[in-house]
């Protein structure tokens, strides 16, 4: 049972935390830094640009929750770069694979790769979710895509990635959790945190395409629940505990995309809180068209595409146009 006051209290903290945020100056900082390496053709400080993609990716976040949860605005654009700058980021860390093979970004992880890549599938961005999901096939569990994650919900939105994009990951789309900690544990590759059970996840995915409407509005309302929960106890919770997305969620409208996609009947409306907040309410089209980008993280694109022949974009030709 969901702690109402509790809820409510930690989602006015989760508004106020966007209240005079400094990303614009970390943003103006790290865009004067690149310009000094790009204009140079520095290539011995060039990792200093990957690093400075969390500005970049912080930066447009902000601007996102501005619009939605200060101004009640239902735009999605900065939310679209905030995804895309995720995906360069792990295009970035290829380069340096061999260079610094123990480099560590603060805002990258597997769980926010996994959140870009069903973004990219909610948006309809065929080419780049392909490219994407090749990645992290090729490199998960090593240090390009460190896979030893906690989070129940993100090992389902993987799996419902799979079975609906009918694809495999370690052989199998049907409890993909145990299938990859089976594999890295062969690997010796990390894997202790990849948790056994899924809870109301597992009892999802055995049933997201149900035709019954009244079943999945009541699996619906149990997500809602548990992630309202874990929401509540913000900054403590490990999952969605943190600011970036504690009250966003994503999972369930993930799911109501690949029943929609399905041809399968979603819920009408709701009557919790979680998904009549702003952030469950953006107006996304299908397919979505991709954001404008960013010029600091065009300026670094352009750059590593002239620099480094194995720059995976170079292999793909022109993206998110």
């Amino acid at each position: 049972m969901v702690n109402s006051k509790k809820m409510h209290l930690a989602y006015k903290r989760y508004v106020k935390n966007f209240f005079g945020s400094n990303a614009v100056n970390e943003y103006e900082e790290g865009k004067n830094e690149i310009v000094e390496i790009i204009d140079i053709n520095d290539t011995e400080r060039d990792h200093i640009l990957l690093i400075d993609m969390d500005n970049i990716s912080s930066f447009w976040l902000d601007v996102w929750k501005n619009d939605v949860l200060i101004k009640n605005g239902r735009n999605v654009s900065a939310l679209k770069k905030n995804q895309q700058i995720k995906f360069y980021q792990c295009m970035g860390r290829h380069i340096y694979r061999e260079r610094y093979p123990s480099l560590k970004l603060i805002d990258y992880s597997f769980e926010y790769s996994i959140i870009a890549l069903i973004h990219f599938n909610l948006y309809g961005w065929v080419k780049e979710e392909k490219i994407f999901f090749d990645f992290i096939v090729k490199y998960l569990g090593d240090n390009l895509m460190e896979a030893n994650d906690w989070n129940q919900h993100i090992w389902f939105l993987l799996e419902l990635y799979l079975q609906h994009t009918k694809q495999e990951i370690e052989g199998t789309n049907e409890y993909v959790h145990l299938a990859v900690k089976s594999a890295l544990t062969n690997r010796e590759q990390p894997c202790g945190l990849i948790p056994e059970e899924l809870g109301i996840y597992r009892e999802v995915l055995e049933q997201w395409n149900t035709p019954d409407v009244d079943e999945i509005t009541h699996l619906i309302g149990r997500m809602s629940e548990h992630h309202s929960t874990l929401a509540s106890e913000l900054g403590k919770s490990l999952e969605f505990g943190n600011y970036d997305y504690a009250f966003y969620p994503y999972e369930i409208l993930y799911l109501l995309h690949v029943r929609k996609k399905q041809g399968l009947p979603n819920p009408s409306h709701f009557d919790d809180f979680l998904m009549n907040l702003p952030e469950a309410k953006m107006n996304i089209q299908d397919p979505e068209p991709y954001p404008e980008w960013d010029p600091v993280l065009r300026m670094i694109d352009d750059f590593y595409r002239k620099n480094y022949p194995e720059y995976i974009p170079n292999h793909h030709g022109v993206l998110f146009e």
